[in-house]
């Protein structure tokens, strides 16, 4: 799949593995709608008016090198129905369609659970849904590629993080379903899943003061953190693979510091 003259919409884009994305996905010639995740606890002004800022001075660089038709930016929750059917309005209206949705916004805080749920699988669920509206085939739409941003705790468990496990491993659950439904019935549109481990992010950095009550195991997560930390280059470059390689569908691609591996599942028969 050729990037050159393709939309993606690209979720917690302004810092981090959003923000490497993007990047890379404009460098092979693809234009890109930035919508920017809130990542505190709650949505407030103060925090909004930051990741705002953020956002802009992401779009003002990105202006620089690659010119200001190639992207736009939205201030946008992902939590948010309202807001994210308009971020995609708003992207049809721009740019005319929408070939790609990189669904990356994320937090981790086993305090507040239910937002973790919130964020981390119902906002991916809803965006994939919205996204459908554009991209399926049947109903008009041209297909294209959705990537969800998934997690080593996708594929085993992570002790001290178990809600942010059980998101994680939800979203492969799900990309692996959306992939079969795709194909039973004709959508065009081919789904995968990148599950990194640990990467220097904002999350990660913060990850000991977000284990709410499993701060005890703060220890064995260190060892886990021990086998190798990805910079977020890496998980990009993971990211465009799936989104290029048309023979790739329902697939969880597993990075970690040796290097890359494509999951094997049990089939149900």
């Amino acid at each position: 799949m050729a990037l050159s003259g393709q939309t993606a919409v690209v979720t917690g884009a302004a810092r981090g593995i959003g923000r490497a994305v993007t990047e890379l996905l404009l460098q092979h010639g693809a234009t890109v709608t930035v919508t920017l995740h809130n990542a505190g606890h709650v949505v407030e002004v103060a925090l909004l008016d930051v990741d705002e800022s953020a956002g802009l001075s992401l779009k003002a660089s990105l202006d620089q090198q690659h010119g200001a038709q190639r992207t736009l930016f939205l201030l946008c929750s992902v939590e948010s129905e309202e807001q994210t059917k308009a971020a995609f309005q708003k992207t049809v209206e721009t740019f005319g369609r929408v070939d790609i949705l990189c669904n990356n916004a994320g937090v981790l805080n086993e305090a507040a659970w239910e937002r973790s749920v919130s964020v981390n699988l119902v906002a991916v669920i809803r965006l994939t849904y919205m996204a459908l509206e554009h991209m399926n085939k049947g109903t008009g739409g041209r297909g294209g590629v959705i990537v969800n941003i998934a997690s080593m705790a996708g594929l085993g468990p992570l002790p001290s993080c178990p809600v942010y496990t059980a998101t994680k491993h939800a979203v492969v659950g799900f990309t692996r379903a959306m992939a079969a439904a795709s194909t039973a019935l004709g959508y065009g549109i081919r789904f995968n899943a990148v599950c990194p481990t640990f990467v220097q992010t904002d999350l990660f950095s913060n990850i000991y003061d977000r284990m709410g009550m499993f701060s005890q195991l703060a220890a064995q997560t260190r060892k886990f953190a021990t086998t190798g930390v990805l910079n977020v280059s890496e998980v990009a470059a993971g990211l465009l693979e799936l989104v290029t390689d048309e023979t790739k569908n329902g697939e969880a691609l597993m990075l970690t510091g040796g290097g890359k591996k494509y999951m094997t599942f049990p089939t149900l028969s």
